[in-house]
């Protein structure tokens, strides 16, 4: 993709993730993202042949930064704390950060086969992520855990989502919070000579 074609896939997939995001799916029209790249209506389907590929290209390309950024922010820590609290503040930083975009969640496709599957696929590499985590703490169980601390993570989101006086220090405190909580619940499930490895 040459330099000049890429900016323009580039500037769809910005104006896209803000429409998306404010309006929704449903309510946002190809001419709108066009307008809001500062393209002609015609560039668009150049690159995109159908809104429902644009919608799991943004979508893609969120969840995939959301991975980069966690795998790159759990490799400068070392205690598997350490690593709790960064999963919780990145979970819920994700969605502070995205407060006024809540429509990419609520207002998607219906039954778009390739955007569930795109994002079970997500899913399933996130929830590997904090297996893995787990698993170098020596934690028994590590997927059940796993499973139970984003189910916590996304419990914890919903206020972000719904509450507009919702505030940085508000997600920092929920974050630690919950990486307290389950750290606490996760010693009980970790075989005894890896107890000190929460202090590392």
């Amino acid at each position: 993709m040459s330099s000049v074609s890429n900016d323009k896939h580039t500037a769809i997939l910005d104006a896209a993730y803000t429409l998306f995001g404010s309006g929704g799916f449903y309510e946002t029209k190809m001419s709108d993202v066009a307008e809001q790249a500062g393209i002609a209506k015609g560039t668009v389907y150049l690159y995109f042949k159908s809104k429902e590929e644009l919608f799991l290209a943004v979508t893609r390309r969120d969840c995939e930064g959301y991975l980069e950024q966690l795998e790159t922010k759990l490799t400068a820590q070392r205690g598997l704390a350490d690593k709790l609290s960064v999963i919780a503040e990145h979970h819920l930083f994700y969605y502070y950060e995205r407060k006024q975009h809540t429509k990419l969640f609520f207002r998607a496709p219906n039954n778009n086969p390739e955007l569930v599957a795109y994002m079970a696929y997500f899913m399933e590499q996130y929830m590997q992520a904090v297996v893995k985590v787990l698993v170098e703490g020596g934690g028994s169980e590590p997927e059940l855990m796993a499973q139970s601390y984003i189910g916590m993570l996304d419990r914890l989101k919903m206020d972000i989502l719904f509450d507009p006086s919702f505030s940085e220090a508000d997600a920092h405190k929920r974050a630690q919070f919950a990486a307290s909580l389950f750290i606490r619940g996760a010693m009980d499930n970790l075989h005894p000579f890896q107890g000190d490895k929460l202090a590392e």
